[in-house]
């Protein structure tokens, strides 16, 4: 039995485009997600796990697109391939079948790591900004959720012993964060 193509595509925001990943490449059906790599809790991932089944497979333009974790690639690969699903990277020129060579494997090891320390250094490099911005007085963080008079009022509801789960709800806010505007 012959099963389908299915290809992955992801970047990492709404405003990136993935049309370039699988261009030209001849597809049964494709899962796009527009979030971070840094887990596989993606919704289009989940869909596309969900979605083969043995005898199709899977068309990743690169490995850092399926995942930017070197475990989380390894898992979904070696749980696609148990399955009966191939899984094909077109960047790297590497099929994986459950059957792979030492050399494969050390391949997808060797690129997943690379891959995650990429994501290592991304983060690092944003964390560095960050920092300079806010010595510079240009960077001040998230914007507050509620504004001075929301503030004196949860307090005063709070005082009152109205539910601070209920006004969490309400206010469209964690409780983590109701929390934190109740501290002095």
């Amino acid at each position: 039995m012959k099963g389908v193509r299915v290809g992955y595509a992801r970047v990492s925001s709404e405003d990136q485009n993935p049309d370039r990943q699988l261009d030209g490449v001849v597809l049964d059906k494709i899962f796009i997600d527009k979030v971070s790599g840094k887990d596989v809790n993606r919704p289009q991932l989940k869909l596309m796990l969900e979605f083969v089944r043995e005898g199709d497979q899977v068309v990743v333009h690169s490995m850092d697109r399926l995942a930017r974790n070197l475990d989380d690639l390894r898992q979904t690969v070696k749980g696609l391939t148990a399955r009966g699903v191939k899984v094909q990277f077109v960047k790297e020129n590497l099929v994986f079948t459950g059957e792979d060579s030492p050399m494969s494997n050390l391949l997808l090891s060797l690129l997943g790591a690379v891959a995650e320390f990429e994501r290592s250094l991304i983060r690092e490099r944003q964390r560095e900004g960050i920092a300079v911005a806010k010595k510079n007085g240009i960077y001040k963080g998230r914007k507050k959720s509620l504004g001075p008079d929301q503030i004196v009022a949860l307090k005063e509801r709070v005082a009152s012993g109205e539910n601070k789960t209920d006004l969490a709800k309400e206010l469209g806010i964690s409780r983590v964060t109701l929390y934190q505007y109740l501290q002095p």
